[in-house]
């Protein structure tokens, strides 16, 4: 059985991104759905997740709202902002720029 990758520092604030890019969702939606497009490599902890959600709700790059869901209880939303659809598209670019210069070195 493959070992779960440990995220390499800083990425997951654009895993989050994009995410929330789908539409709004909870926490433990938010984690499954990275486990699921990963193809079960990364596995967001929860210790780890919602820190992140905090952090990037100070930015106000997401907001959060209580909702009752659908078995009754208040579950935390979390939603994209425009600013941080900006910051994600950000990101992005970063991130293609920063492997496609790792891809060059392992190549050479």
């Amino acid at each position: 059985m493959a070992k779960k990758s440990d995220l390499l520092q800083g990425t997951l604030d654009l895993l989050v991104l994009k995410t929330l890019a789908q539409g709004q969702m909870h926490g433990y939606a938010i984690a499954q759905r990275i486990l699921l497009t990963s193809r079960q490599v990364l596995e967001v902890q929860q210790g780890s997740l919602y820190p992140a959600l905090h952090r990037l709700e100070r930015k106000r790059l997401v907001t959060s709202e209580w909702r009752e869901g659908d078995s009754g209880r208040m579950a935390k939303v979390y939603s994209l902002t425009k600013a941080g659809a900006r910051q994600l598209k950000e990101e992005l670019d970063e991130w293609s720029r920063y492997t496609n210069a790792i891809q060059w070195v392992l190549e050479a």
